[in-house]
């Protein structure tokens, strides 16, 4: 078993082509990564006064963690707006950023939207101030091939669940000389170099970040759902996603009453309002006719709020969709507005 877990984390390596596996921490999901770096990295370097930069459409885990360190600290959040078409505003971020500017954390991919970021401008932009640049990779991991080192992030964070595998595990990635410099998340078992009453020692990145039992079948689960995808190929995946996203925003456009949101090449992701539907409602009567979708906030209510609606309605695509599950989605809406006139 050990053999295995430290086998899976030489592969999440090579995955997202971290130099080195050190520098890859086993955590429950992106959600805990983080809150790690929140607390572990902005918690210790931040101090009344510096500012952190987030955008818009920001996953409430990766808004409430920064939230809660700029409070205990005295830090300041700045949001960065969206562009017409629902994505980051890297035009707006060199104009906003400045020398107070700490870190900034972005979604690769947005949950809701499917917009992609421009990585490596951010993290440039980002740098050029000194700031360090956290994004948050859960949507892009199982659909784009990433490249930690040319994306010239800081941290990377991502869940298994979102990339075909077990839930409750997940990865942070950090450059080596910023996790030699943490301190630890948690104390217990397997994080220690010594430990005596007087005085405990830590073990090296990553050991000191995974305190207490490790989710051993969550990891080898991960290991083989990063098999799964690299056999079909990123590549193939993403073509594949985005063949039927195109698909369906276009038979949706054309129903009088529908509003799709997002940019035209969006990842995967489709979310749209029917006039006068609740999207719970929507999600109902779907689900009635075999077709499963999301309906809510998606956890990302202050997206929903410069949208101009409470919640949506999101279909998302995956390795296992196809045209036939286009079709069914676009009937099953015509059933929906049938329904409510």
């Amino acid at each position: 078993m050990t053999l295995a877990y430290e086998a899976a984390r030489r592969k999440v390596a090579s995955f997202i082509g971290a130099a080195s596996d050190s520098e890859i921490v086993y955590v429950r999901g992106a959600t805990e990564g983080i809150n790690l770096v929140a607390q572990c990295w902005a918690g210790e370097q931040l101090k009344a006064g510096d500012r952190i930069l987030l955008s818009t459409l920001e996953h409430h885990s990766n808004i409430v963690p920064w939230q809660m360190v700029a409070e205990k600290v005295g830090a300041h959040i700045d949001v960065l707006p969206l562009t017409a078409d629902g994505r980051i505003d890297l035009d707006a971020m060199r104009a906003m950023i400045t020398p107070r500017h700490r870190m900034v954390a972005l979604s690769h991919v947005s949950n809701v939207l499917g917009s992609v970021l421009d990585c490596r401008r951010a993290a440039d932009i980002a740098h050029m101030v000194g700031a360090k640049i956290l994004i948050d990779g859960c949507q892009a991991v199982p659909r784009l091939a990433v490249d930690v080192q040319a994306l010239d992030c800081d941290f990377y964070v991502f869940s298994a669940h979102k990339l075909y595998g077990p839930t409750g595990i997940g990865v942070l990635w950090g450059r080596g000389e910023l996790l030699d410099a943490m301190p630890p998340y948690q104390g217990g078992g397997s994080m220690i170099d010594k430990v005596t009453f007087e005085k405990t020692t830590y073990a090296p990145a990553p050991t000191r970040f995974e305190a207490g039992t490790p989710h051993i079948t969550g990891v080898v689960g991960l290991s083989a759902a990063i098999d799964y995808v690299e056999a079909i190929g990123l590549d193939a995946i993403d073509a594949h996603e985005g063949a039927l996203v195109a698909k369906a925003r276009a038979a949706l456009e054309n129903l009088n009453s529908i509003r799709v949101f997002g940019p035209e090449d969006s990842a995967g992701i489709l979310s749209f309002a029917v006039e006068g539907v609740h999207p719970h409602d929507v999600g109902t009567i779907l689900d009635e006719t075999g077709v499963a979708i999301r309906a809510g906030h998606h956890c990302a209510q202050p997206l929903m709020r410069h949208l101009g609606v409470e919640a949506t309605a999101r279909a998302s695509f995956g390795i296992y969709s196809d045209e036939s599950d286009v079709d069914a989605l676009v009937r099953g809406l015509e059933r929906v507005r049938k329904i409510f006139g």
